[in-house]
């Protein structure tokens, strides 16, 4: 896989990734929600925060506006990093699915920054009202948008038996959590790396390829 390969498939999730945004804060008030089937349903919600809402300020002594500007510098920078992993193991040759699986988690992690960097200064709010796409009176700064996600997979919400030791008579839903395409797509290619770890990083070279920069140096 070459970097052109690369970029078109990056590319391809990030335009799938913001219209889904897009389409969802254009059409949707925030908490609205359209049942696709009894399991899988279309929830608009925003996250200021990380992975499954959490922020900084829930375990740091920083205030929420601190916290989110740490966390978008952070994503940032590990744009930067990901995307120079990407570009090495592209360089290097390495095996294809170490290729796939990075493309996808910095498509992702590109995804999910766009929303952070950007939608808090071209998107109005969406309490009560539909946002609208480069709005007068945008919600936020620069740095400081929030996430939008929307896939939300309640397969099982059910109430748990009275016998159950302390969970009885409680209710029970899985999955829970809300999420978007770039999450998806992070979750997919980490998903790669665990499965596929021998295939993703082994060290055995492709002896078929000529041009292998390192399997010419090993027969020199």
């Amino acid at each position: 896989m070459n970097i052109k390969k690369s970029i078109l498939f990056i590319v391809l999730i990030l335009v799938i990734d913001q219209w889904s945004k897009i389409y969802i804060k254009t059409h949707f008030v925030l908490g609205e929600s359209v049942e696709v089937f009894s399991w899988f349903k279309i929830l608009f919600i925003e996250n200021e925060g990380a992975a499954w809402g959490a922020k900084l300020s829930d375990i740091l002594p920083i205030s929420d506006e601190i916290g989110k500007l740490v966390l978008t510098i952070f994503r940032l920078f590990a744009i930067f990093g990901i995307g120079y992993w990407l570009f090495d193991v592209i360089r290097k040759k390495a095996s294809n699915t170490l290729i796939w699986a990075v493309s996808l988690i910095f498509a992702g992690a590109l995804g999910n920054i766009l929303d952070s960097v950007f939608y808090g200064i071209i998107f109005n709010d969406s309490y009560n009202e539909v946002a609208t796409l480069f709005s007068n009176e945008p919600y936020g700064k620069l740095f400081y948008g929030k996430v939008v996600d929307m896939l939300y997979f309640p397969m099982v919400d059910t109430t748990w038996p009275n016998w159950v030791p302390g969970f009885g008579g409680k209710n029970f839903r899985f999955f829970e959590p809300v999420f978007n395409i770039a999450d998806t797509a992070i979750s997919t290619g980490v998903g790669i790396l665990l499965v596929f770890n021998k295939k993703a990083f082994g060290k055995d070279l492709d002896k078929k390829d000529p041009d292998n920069e390192d399997y010419s140096t090993l027969n020199e």
